[in-house]
């Protein structure tokens, strides 16, 4: 059997109202992600798992049946990112030596969230 391992990491950015955020990240569950907003507003996120997020069931586990909710999360988080403000979600992984890796990003600023991964491809120009 194949295990991912993985690595997420966010630089952080200030949100506009870190109590609403805080409210927010409780109602989704990250799996073994740790997020936190300091006492100075800046919401981040680290772990050793791939991000995911899904919605809260009133017992506090995953809702897996209603499926991954990563993107709506971070369309409601972009709101409350402070204007000029940046956050950038890395996650890099792997299982076993096999084909392909895993690697995403995410950027989140106010009102835009940005998506990139390994699908891309453009030419090497010459210089």
């Amino acid at each position: 059997m194949a295990t991912l391992q993985a690595a997420t990491t966010s630089n952080g950015a200030v949100v506009t109202d870190p109590e609403r955020v805080r409210r927010l990240c409780e109602s989704y569950c990250f799996g073994t992600l740790k997020w936190d907003v300091d006492d100075d507003g800046r919401f981040s996120l680290w772990g050793y798992n791939a991000f995911e997020v899904y919605e809260q069931r009133e017992n506090g586990l995953p809702d897996y049946e209603g499926g991954e909710r990563t993107e709506e999360f971070l369309r409601e988080l972009a709101s409350y990112i402070a204007t000029g403000e940046t956050l950038d979600i890395q996650t890099a992984g792997f299982t076993k030596c096999r084909f392909p890796v895993l690697a995403s990003r995410y950027v989140v600023r106010r009102g835009e969230v940005l998506y990139a991964d390994l699908d891309g491809l453009e030419p090497v120009s010459e210089n």
